[in-house]
């Protein structure tokens, strides 16, 4: 009587010779399929080595020769290496020489633009950024008109409004004073556009729409809900309005007529007239190229410092409204 196997699995094939050497031709082939490969990336990468190059010869070579040249003596900038290291001694003469310019008028020059830049800085941030949440959150007549005449004024040239400014300001008999400089300044157009795009596209108007549905005031909803989620577009304007009153010469230029009132910017200046090597006229003046460019160095060391400490928020408030939900 034939006898039944129990039910259960089916066996699985024996396992046949061919199948390593099947799987081994197609490891083969997918490794060859990957050769050709590495060619397409070797040219973005470079091309990328060559642009970085560029910029590097561009923008580093010059910086670097410009901290060296603090470091030498006049006839050591003229005759040495140009990327090659003066003497501490040099540098410290460099040093002496430039503060005894006009009884320490370069350290006057700094705290002159240190007091106009932070003045103008917090002007700024009470008036951009309210104005950039009012025209984001709320609607009123002539709105439309009042952003496009920001957008104009952005565009425009500094200097192309330094006249108008000039009449203004002697008008209400400002000229030869701090406010000269601070006023106009202290009105940010680029501000108030920055601020305008982050709050109509990062701040969720639902959730300053039930602020107020708990009773919350319009200045308390400003104050409590939008102004802390505002922090990083409040550090990227504060950044790029210290920059640009930091860096403004031509507006200084036009209205102090006095050099104990001078922001460094207008103050450097001034040293490149004073120098022997570009202008014969001068006659003996005791500064030279080395005592500019350490002049230099001065001038641009504040922005270089806010600019590391301040360098995380500004990145996540240029990304702040890159993306809508």
């Amino acid at each position: 009587m034939p006898t039944e196997t129990p039910a259960g699995p089916a066996a699985a094939p024996p396992r046949t010779e061919r199948e390593p050497n099947a799987m081994s031709r197609a490891h083969h082939q997918a490794r060859q399929r990957r050769r050709p490969r590495a060619p397409r990336r070797l040219v973005p990468r470079l091309l990328t080595g060559s642009v970085l190059l560029v910029f590097t010869v561009f923008f580093v070579l010059p910086v670097l020769w410009l901290v060296l040249a603090a470091t030498k003596t006049d006839q050591q900038l003229v005759h040495g290496s140009p990327l090659s290291f003066g003497s501490w001694h040099a540098f410290r003469t460099n040093w002496d020489r430039l503060t005894a310019f006009q009884d320490n008028a370069v350290l006057q020059w700094l705290g002159n633009s240190t007091s106009y830049a932070l003045i103008s800085l917090v002007i700024t941030l009470c008036v951009a950024v309210p104005a950039g949440y009012a025209l984001a959150m709320t609607e009123f007549r002539g709105r439309h008109t009042l952003l496009v005449s920001t957008l104009v004024v952005m565009l425009m040239p500094t200097a192309t409004l330094v006249v108008p400014l000039f009449l203004e300001i002697n008008a209400v008999h400002l000229i030869g004073t701090m406010w000269s400089i601070i006023l106009p300044y202290s009105f940010y157009p680029f501000g108030v556009y920055l601020t305008y795009i982050y709050f109509s596209t990062a701040v969720p108007r639902d959730l300053l729409a039930a602020a107020r549905m708990d009773g919350c005031s319009e200045f308390g909803v400003f104050r409590h809900i939008a102004l802390p989620l505002a922090t990083p577009v409040i550090a990227l304007v504060g950044f790029f309005s210290f920059v640009a009153n930091w860096t403004n010469y031509f507006l200084p230029y036009v209205m102090l007529p006095e050099s104990d009132q001078m922001p460094v910017q207008v103050g450097v200046g001034s040293l490149l007239s004073n120098v022997p090597s570009f202008n014969p006229a001068v006659g003996t003046l005791a500064i030279e190229r080395p005592q500019l460019a350490l002049a230099t160095l001065l001038a641009i060391t504040p922005v270089l410092i806010v600019f590391l400490f301040a360098q995380r928020f500004l990145v996540s408030g240029m990304l702040a409204g890159a993306t809508k939900e």
